[in-house]
């Protein structure tokens, strides 16, 4: 009976968390109200502020869960890689993918720029500091033209992806790759990308990529809905943790939740999709 019991209460934080996702990410911040959140959830008032307290501590959880989300498509920035630049392009596509179709990653994002909400953490931050990490390695190792700015590169690759985010904010979208990816790789790598290494990067996202994501697909199929990866469109609040930490995030750790929760996956080492040399290579456990 007890188990029974934290089941229920683990899937009713859960259902709190992404359906306030959605109405933030509709109405911002101060448009939502716990009223409309709890009509999403099918959850009485009682049971929000069981879980949560106030609209604050559940903003700060969907904060934190999109923080997680993001950082398992990302990983850490590696110290090695055979292409950082075809890496990059492969994340963008994933994390694109993840912005169209996941409400909490989305609602995470627009947290960040939201007037009305105030916090010390930024997803945007983490995307900047990555892409900026992924640059740094492409110009250690040879990979990035002569003459490009760092920070320029940075900024559009950032733009790029903020604009995705706005653009491609309506309800009911069918999840997909948005059309808007492709051709901007198109034009950007052959201005960002060393003449002798642009015949090997795949502004279409490599097939490396595609097949390592089909192999992780089949392996953790086990009994789950049939199409639907760990990491795909909205599955860290289906029952199916990204990682470990996504348990803590959505079981009720508070003190997860409150202070930097990306700091707080980089040092737990949450790597989820953590790229590494080998494609193949990842590591969804913490140590």
């Amino acid at each position: 009976m007890r188990i029974v019991m934290q089941d229920r209460a683990a899937r009713t934080r859960r259902h709190l968390i992404r359906s306030a996702a959605e109405v933030f990410d509709r109405g911002g911040f101060a448009g939502s109200s716990i009223g409309q959140i709890c009509d999403r959830a099918r959850a009485s008032h009682g049971a929000l502020h069981f879980h949560f307290g106030n609209k604050q501590a559940l903003g700060r959880a969907v904060e934190s869960t999109a923080a997680e989300i993001l950082l398992c498509i990302t990983g850490r920035v590696p110290d090695q890689h055979p292409q950082p630049l075809q890496l990059l392009v492969d994340t963008s596509y994933t994390l694109a993918e993840h912005v169209v179709c996941d409400p909490v990653l989305r609602a995470g994002f627009r947290l960040a720029h939201d007037a009305s909400w105030h916090s010390g953490v930024s997803l945007w931050q983490h995307w900047q500091d990555w892409v900026r990490g992924l640059l740094v390695l492409a110009r250690r190792q040879g990979s990035l033209a002569p003459g490009v700015d760092l920070e320029d590169a940075v900024f559009a690759i950032t733009a790029m992806m903020a604009g995705l985010e706005s653009l491609e904010r309506v309800p009911a979208r069918p999840c997909g790759v948005p059309r808007s990816v492709a051709p901007f790789w198109r034009l950007l790598l052959p201005q960002l990308t060393a003449e002798a290494v642009l015949g090997w990067i795949d502004a279409e996202r490599s097939a490396s990529s595609v097949s390592s994501a089909s192999a992780e697909h089949r392996r953790n199929a086990g009994d789950r809905t049939a199409g639907q990866r760990p990491y795909e469109c909205g599955a860290a609040l289906s029952g199916e943790p990204l990682c470990c930490c996504a348990v803590q995030a959505l079981q009720g750790d508070e003190g997860f939740g409150l202070v930097g929760p990306v700091q707080q996956l980089q040092e737990a080492g949450c790597l989820g999709q953590g790229h590494r040399a080998d494609p193949a290579d990842r590591d969804t456990r913490c140590p």
